[in-house]
């Protein structure tokens, strides 16, 4: 099988990322092999190695664009005015970002046990970066007395959780409309933390 027609490096990058990324998603980066990756893209296997030098850089690079367009997007985010309306700017971000992406958030927190240790401190170090935006918040609110939580890292830890699980269980066209999910996360999250 040779290359497509009309096939080059602008089309067959994306491609080959966006098979990577629905195959892993389905069957795990242990399952799923650079020869299945180059079928699907309807490639010779030996032409992916002109993208990538190996399915683990091809994983951490699609883990790494994952987590840096997350940070980019919520740095985009318009500054906001007292703590509360941090927060449920931070909940409403995260729900609707993540469902978006349902296959880059599974493969992202899945398969990070498949990373190799100096891969795996990368993508830590960006999640944690995250993390601190959100502790950051409540950290704002401890101080203020507007928020009340026991201990913020592991309230943050908790509310990430709780959040990225929408897209364990979200799909569109569903008896809620995201919009409502929102809205509900929202106030699960503003009475988890102690706000007015």
């Amino acid at each position: 099988m040779g290359r497509t027609k009309n096939s080059s490096a602008e089309t067959t990058r994306p491609r080959i990322r966006e098979a990577a990324l629905r195959l892993f998603a389905r069957h795990g980066y242990a399952a799923v092999s650079m020869r299945q990756i180059a079928k699907e893209v309807g490639v010779q296997a030996g032409t992916l190695y002109l993208y990538t030098p190996d399915k683990q850089t091809l994983l951490f690079d699609l883990m790494q664009a994952h987590m840096q367009e997350l940070l980019d997007a919520h740095a985009a985010l318009p500054p906001c005015p007292g703590v509360v309306a941090r927060l449920e700017q931070f909940t409403r971000f995260h729900i609707r970002h993540h469902a978006a992406r349902a296959d880059a958030v599974f493969v992202s927190y899945m398969e990070l046990r498949n990373l190799e240790p100096a891969n795996f401190a990368a993508i830590e170090a960006m999640r944690r970066t995250y993390e601190d935006r959100l502790e950051a918040i409540l950290r704002d609110g401890l101080t203020q007395g507007s928020l009340h939580v026991p201990d913020t890292k592991l309230a943050t830890l908790a509310l990430i959780a709780m959040l990225t699980g929408v897209n364990t269980w979200y799909r569109e066209g569903g008896r809620l409309s995201l919009a409502t999910v929102e809205g509900i996360y929202w106030d699960m999250v503003r009475r988890a933390v102690g706000a007015g």
